[in-house]
């Protein structure tokens, strides 16, 4: 903890000085006690356990000692929102995401999972949102307008046809791009999905990827783990959320176009989390990696990343709280002193 005002810290010797003071009026009491003529009206007015009589003092000294705090200003240590930051969803929106053992689906576990994690982000932190299959398509650019990227969320759809599978390596490559170019960090123009060279020297601590999968990758012209390397180039932590379990089954819908799987193995293979590659990327490039099997594990991972990205270590001041705690202590000493004091029989 840190202060503000350190030198009124001092006010604190009040503390010590009204324990002395509080020492010497009680013998002070005692002494007068022992003249006093009628021994059994003062049995009963002293009466009680003596312990009572010593809380409510020690109370109201814990309040001014709190208050002396106060003043001094306190600050302790803790992540404090970052206004400059970007964060830049990737949410996969290929054919498997219509599996269902994620209840509802995989889409709508993912899309209610993000809805938790807007509801927890800092407002001022820009976001942005890409959606993927075959290839990355940029939904919502970064904004602080954290109500036009929900609905960008919630009308995310899955992609069939010539867009079909998942193409992991672009998308990552794209999200670079569009975090470094909303933090206006120089170096990215021509950064080209397919060269990794073009990402720029400098490491940027003000983007972060939020990504999510369900599937293996089945498409796309970099492979994740070159995606990857885009990022860590960059500097871009990489947060990874692997969706859905082995058992994955799709109900009530038939594939169109050109995403069509000629043998089931290809299918259940195309079904089935890849979190041995999620894991890898994000432990190349300084993320974290979640494993969501459920929808109560995905929006749980969700909201643990809302609470913690977009802030940075920083200092924060908890005068308020001192104040607060002081108020409460002191009507807490006034409440036992009234309580607990002697009765005139």
């Amino acid at each position: 903890m840190t202060f503000g005002q350190p030198l009124l810290l001092a006010s604190l010797v009040v503390v010590p000085v009204a324990i002395v003071l509080y020492v010497r009026a009680q013998r002070g009491r005692m002494r007068y006690a022992v003249r006093y003529t009628n021994v059994d009206l003062l049995a009963s007015v002293a009466g009680g356990r003596a312990w009572r009589r010593v809380v409510p003092p020690a109370v109201f000294l814990l309040a001014v000692a709190t208050l002396c705090v106060a003043v001094a200003r306190p600050h302790v240590r803790t992540l404090v929102p970052n206004e400059r930051a970007t964060i830049v969803l990737v949410l996969d929106v290929s054919g498997s995401m219509q599996a269902n053992d994620v209840k509802p689906t995989r889409l709508t576990a993912a899309q209610r999972a993000l809805r938790v994690f807007l509801a927890k982000v800092p407002k001022r932190v820009k976001l942005g949102l890409i959606l993927f299959a075959g290839v990355p398509e940029v939904a919502a650019p970064p904004t602080r307008d954290h109500a036009l990227v929900q609905q960008a969320v919630d009308a995310a759809d899955v992609q069939l046809g010539d867009s079909g599978g998942t193409a992991i390596g672009d998308a990552l490559a794209a999200a670079v791009k569009l975090g470094l170019a909303s933090a206006g960090i120089q170096g990215n123009r021509g950064l080209a999905v397919h060269h990794i060279a073009a990402a720029p020297a400098p490491a940027s601590t003000l983007v972060t990827i939020l990504f999510l999968s369900d599937g293996h990758q089945t498409r796309g012209v970099l492979r994740p783990l070159q995606g990857a390397a885009v990022a860590r180039k960059a500097g871009i932590p990489v947060y990874t959320v692997a969706l859905g379990t082995k058992g994955g089954k799709i109900t009530n819908f038939s594939f169109g176009g050109s995403f069509v799987f000629p043998g089931g193995q290809r299918l259940r293979r195309a079904l089935e989390p890849d979190p041995r590659t999620l894991h890898a990327i994000a432990a190349q490039t300084g993320g974290r990696f979640y494993d969501a099997r459920s929808a109560g594990a995905v929006k749980d991972a969700y909201s643990r990343l809302g609470s913690s990205l977009g802030r940075a270590p920083g200092s924060a001041e908890v005068t308020n709280e001192f104040e607060i705690g002081a108020a409460v202590l002191l009507l807490l000493a006034v409440g036992l002193g009234a309580l607990w004091a002697p009765k005139l029989p």
